[in-house]
């Protein structure tokens, strides 16, 4: 029992060893601890930049896009025919779908 007599006082009181037990608790074995939140996050970064990147290169390509139809009435017809499904009054529209 030397052990215990040479511990300093201080370190033996309940209230420190239970902040102390909580601290250790809460970096290392709580779901939401340092470590495992930060690689979590990092993750979580890198996929929002990756989509972020992929989002900008979409705007990038709809304003060439919008900028093409501003100048050319022709592109501006085939766009509306072919994504709106539009047409002019005097033709049909037949739709043919693959059967699956």
């Amino acid at each position: 029992m030397k052990f215990l007599t040479r511990i300093p006082g201080w370190v033996k009181n309940k209230y420190v060893l239970t902040a102390a037990g909580f601290v250790v608790w809460v970096l290392f074995f709580d779901s939401r601890d340092l470590i495992t939140s930060h690689f979590r996050e990092r993750g979580e970064l890198n996929r929002l930049e990756k989509s972020k990147k992929y989002f900008e290169q979409q705007i990038a390509t709809t304003k060439q896009e919008l900028e093409q139809m501003k100048s050319n009435p022709a592109l501006l017809e085939k766009y509306a025919r072919e994504r709106y499904l539009m047409k002019r009054d005097n033709e049909d529209l037949f739709l043919v779908r693959d059967a699956q």
